[in-house]
């Protein structure tokens, strides 16, 4: 069963996961016990108890798999009323590139705990529709957890505070990404004139919270693109290629390749032997 509040939806099966339904959610999971795996942004992962994992958009996430003995807490939120909760530091957008290269975190058993129980926490308050604040409650329980998520965050990597200006901007950068923007624009210039700053500053800027460069977050993007596309069986290589805007077929390959060390048609292959 579903238990479901204004923005937020504990889900009890990884198996009722439905990416369709879940675009632009942001996705828990707490695994308590057993195993689960997963595919995103064309990365396999595999986890277990004491793993937390966060994926930014649940939509992204493909092939899941749980174990027989597999129990754990699984959040859905809705990116709307998470952005509406108040939550002053700008570590949020640091935390987000983070989880798009890796969105398993291995909490120690206190963190685990922690975890454990602000999760049971929201869940049972989801229940209480009759509370006088209920929206306002959850709004705090939520924001209590996601601070002490980027406290074990931060403190796990040492991670410096991001000024507001280039936070801002970074936001901006990624906004920019998920809207489909390097379907038609790969190259850098177009992102730093929309940002009104240099290629190099947004280069500087991914690099210092990322250690990877703006281009890299374009191709991450488009290649995840790809990739969706690719495990789409009737669409052949060229109708992708033109999709994403490729000035050739041969282009796109090349491109693929590069990115990946797979042709498209051997990437392709591999879905399908997983």
């Amino acid at each position: 069963m579903n238990m479901a509040s204004k923005g937020i939806t504990f889900i009890e099966s990884p198996a009722k996961l439905d990416p369709v339904l879940n675009v632009g959610s942001i996705l828990h999971i707490l695994c308590l016990q057993g195993s689960l795996s997963f595919l995103f942004f064309n990365n396999h992962y595999n986890t277990a108890k004491f793993d937390y994992v966060i994926l930014p958009d649940a939509s992204l996430v493909s092939q899941i798999t749980a174990s027989g003995d597999f129990k754990g807490i699984i959040m859905l939120l809705d990116q709307k009323f998470v952005s509406s909760i108040a939550i002053r530091s700008n570590y949020g957008i640091i935390g987000h590139l983070s989880l798009l290269q890796n969105p398993v975190m291995r909490l120690d058993e206190h963190d685990f705990k922690n975890c454990r129980t602000d999760l049971l926490r929201l869940k049972e308050k989801t229940y209480k529709h009759d509370h006088l604040f209920y929206t306002e409650m959850l709004s705090s329980l939520l924001c209590a957890h996601i601070l002490d998520l980027y406290d074990i965050h931060a403190k796990s990597r040492k991670i410096s505070a991001l000024s507001e200006r280039k936070a801002v901007i970074l936001k901006k950068f990624i906004d920019l990404l998920y809207s489909g923007s390097f379907i038609n624009h790969r190259n850098l210039s177009f992102y730093a004139q929309k940002l009104f700053i240099s290629e190099h500053y947004l280069s500087e800027i991914c690099k210092e919270i990322s250690c990877k460069p703006a281009s890299y977050w374009i191709d991450l993007f488009t290649v995840k693109e790809i990739v969706r596309y690719l495990c789409q069986k009737q669409l052949t290589l060229s109708q992708i290629a033109e999709k994403l805007n490729f000035s050739s077929l041969s282009y796109f390959c090349r491109y693929f390749r590069a990115k990946t060390g797979l042709s498209p048609n051997a990437y392709r292959s591999s879905i399908y032997l997983l």
